[in-house]
Formats: structure tokens, sequence, C-alpha cells
């Protein structure tokens, strides 16, 4: 299973997954390309460092989603991967409908709260300020409705009375390293019959 990481920062999540490529824990995945729509985005280094081809894609003039030739640059560089599967770790644009039809069923999210609740921006935040005991993480297959796609898995990570979005955060983003390298090895193992 051939798997494209998109990010626009730092890349703990990339990290995760291209760590555990290297030691073998990512099932029969292999990591292709990591692809940001940052020019300076650590992501990149971290893709180069681990021997990925490593990429910066103009998103365009808009802040929170792709225009349509940076879009059309996108799918045509991932095509030319031949990935199976898009991971967008990370990255923040919001995924319009021609993206999404052509790699339907090919791009999972990872997502700091427990979907449905907290969808969108920072979602850490939302669950301390609403004072639940328990928040986490989510893989989600993409849809059009923005972290409203099929929920994949789930960790849950409990809220501590003294959390500030700093640590509460840091558990949050250690449970997701785990979940997100878990979600992709197993869907790069044969189905069971």
């Amino acid at each position: 299973m051939r798997v494209v990481i998109l990010g626009s920062g730092r890349g703990s999540n990339a990290r995760a997954l291209l760590l555990a490529e290297k030691e073998g824990r990512l099932g029969k995945a292999e990591i292709v390309g990591v692809f940001s729509d940052k020019e300076e985005a650590p992501i990149l280094g971290l893709g180069r460092e681990f021997g990925k081809k490593s990429e910066y894609l103009a998103p365009g003039k808009f802040k929170t989603k792709l225009t349509g030739d940076a879009e059309e640059a996108y799918i045509r560089r991932i095509e030319e991967a031949k990935a199976d599967l898009v991971v967008l770790a990370g990255f923040m644009r919001v995924i319009k409908p021609p993206f999404l039809r052509a790699f339907e069923g090919k791009i999972l999210n990872l997502h700091p709260s427990l979907l449905p609740s907290f969808k969108g921006l920072n979602g850490i935040g939302q669950a301390l300020a609403y004072g639940v005991k328990f928040t986490g993480c989510t893989v989600h297959w993409v849809s059009e409705e923005v972290d409203g796609g099929q929920i994949l898995d789930q960790a849950v990570v409990p809220v501590l009375p003294d959390d500030t979005e700093e640590t509460l955060g840091d558990r949050i983003h250690a449970a997701e390293h785990r979940l997100l390298v878990s979600v992709v090895a197993q869907r790069s193992l044969p189905k069971r019959k």
C-alpha cells in the first residue's frame, strides 16, 4: 500500500508514521511522498530526513482551502506517486469535492477530539472550555463535511483537573501517534476471509 502524507506544520504525526515504517511497524504500507502547503514547514525536512520525496506545493491565495489550480497540482502529484492512501497529518486545508472524487475512499484525517464532538479548529481548546472529563483523538475518512466522515478508530484521553491546552495537547498528540500508526498498518494488511 503506497501512502502519501499531506501536512502543514512540524510533522509529529508524519514522524510517527515514518518511524513506524522504518521499524517495520507499518504493516505493508510504504510512504512514497510528503507534501506540504507551507514552503518552510518542518514536515518537509522530516520527510527528506527519512529519504522520502518531499515537496512544497503552492496552495494558492486562500488560507483555508486550495485554489482550483493548486488542487489540480496536488491531485497530479498524488496520482504520479500512485498512492493507495492519502493521510492528512496536520494538513490545515479543507479538502473540496474534486480532490475527494479523485481519491474517493482513500483519504484519512486525524482529528484531536472524539468526533463527532468538537469538530473544526482547536478541538483541544473546545474540549477544555466545555469541561468534558474525557476527550481524545479520531482517525476518520474525509468527506465533504468537515470532520464528518466515517470514524475508523478513536483513542480516549482523560482530562485532568489541572490540564492546560498544552498539557492535554501533549497527551492527545502521543495518543494520535499510536492511533494513526495502528490504523494505517491495519489498512495495509490483506483482509481476512
